[in-house]
């Protein structure tokens, strides 16, 4: 007994001995001075990180300053009889690769409003929008089956649900005719019908979206808009990255919107295919939530003409009420 006593002793001796060095070690390392500066800058710049983001989302906003207002949601918004988002309560994995070699570009437009949050509306825009002109050829983007077509007054007027051979689905909206039925079978570049305005639309362009068993991947994330193309055969869905661009770059589309600008001008918009206001009137009654660029692409003019008209600037604030000359 005493032998065992003995040992015990000792072995707290040793143990209380080696916690007694690592804390006294513990105590006096201090970090090498260069590692100390790198340490104060990653504390530093820390604190610069919430200006970076804000600097960065005003150039942004400032960039696609004629944005048009996101559609309603038609997976989640008042579509159940269609049942559009078919995924509901399926599981879906949290990764998947999806072949995207054999694509066609649904339209040669640039980007006129990018995915993602929108803080003034205070909802997604779960596409991007591509400028077309009314009447311009809309493409199938993959081999697949015409899921649904349909219209929807509040939201992407008239639009057309493709479902792909590589499990994507992609919606087309604010259409102005369908060149395809439900259930037909469709190539990658096959027309399936002509850009329009109908729907909440400011201004003729194509709502497009990509999606993955109901959830809306990014759209940047597969196409590189600016050269018209994908960034790789393969994409790999991602439940924690699919809202995440790849390689976007708004300098890159801004330099492509000016060379589509240049091949492809505005064609005039019959009259028949405008959102229903008369574009011949003289004065505009600015409302709630108006900008230049939505008054603008209501009446058929542009923003340069009515800032010339009225004295004003693209910076000037709008009050509703007010009176603008058009003409």
């Amino acid at each position: 007994m005493k032998l065992s006593q003995s040992i015990q002793n000792i072995s707290a001796g040793l143990i209380l001995a080696v916690f007694g060095c690592a804390a006294a070690a513990a105590q006096n390392y201090q970090l090498p001075g260069q590692h100390r500066q790198q340490h104060g800058d990653l504390l530093a710049n820390q604190g610069s990180t919430g200006a970076q983001v804000e600097n960065t989302s005003k150039y942004l906003e400032a960039l696609f300053a004629e944005e048009e207002e996101p559609e309603f949601d038609i997976y989640t918004e008042g579509w159940d009889s269609q049942h559009v988002n078919c995924y509901a309560g399926v599981s879906v994995p949290e990764t998947a690769d999806i072949d995207v070699s054999k694509f066609a570009m649904p339209v040669p437009g640039y980007i006129t409003s990018p995915y993602g949050y929108r803080r003034r509306f205070r909802r997604m825009h779960k596409g991007v929008d591509l400028k077309v002109n009314i009447g311009d050829t809309v493409y199938a983007a993959f081999d697949g089956r015409v899921r649904i077509t349909n219209f929807e007054r509040r939201g992407y007027g008239y639009y057309v649900v493709l479902r792909h051979t590589n499990d994507l689905e992609t919606v087309y909206g604010h259409l102005s005719k369908f060149l395809v039925e439900p259930d037909q079978y469709v190539k990658a570049g096959q027309p399936i019908a002509l850009g329009g305005n109908t729907g909440r639309s400011t201004g003729p362009h194509l709502h497009f979206e990509t999606r993955y068993m109901g959830y809306a991947i990014n759209p940047c994330a597969i196409f590189d808009f600016a050269n018209q193309t994908t960034h790789t055969d393969t994409y790999t869905f991602d439940k924690r990255t699919y809202q995440n661009a790849r390689n976007f770059s708004p300098k890159a589309n801004e330099e492509y919107a000016q060379a589509y600008r240049a091949k492809y001008p505005n064609k005039p918009v019959p009259a028949s295919a405008s959102s229903g206001r008369s574009s011949g009137s003289k004065s505009y009654t600015v409302r709630k939530g108006d900008t230049l660029g939505r008054i603008a692409a209501k009446n058929g003019t542009k923003v340069a003409t009515i800032c010339r008209l009225n004295g004003i600037t693209t910076k000037s604030v709008l009050r509703p009420g007010q009176k603008l000359r058009l003409r």
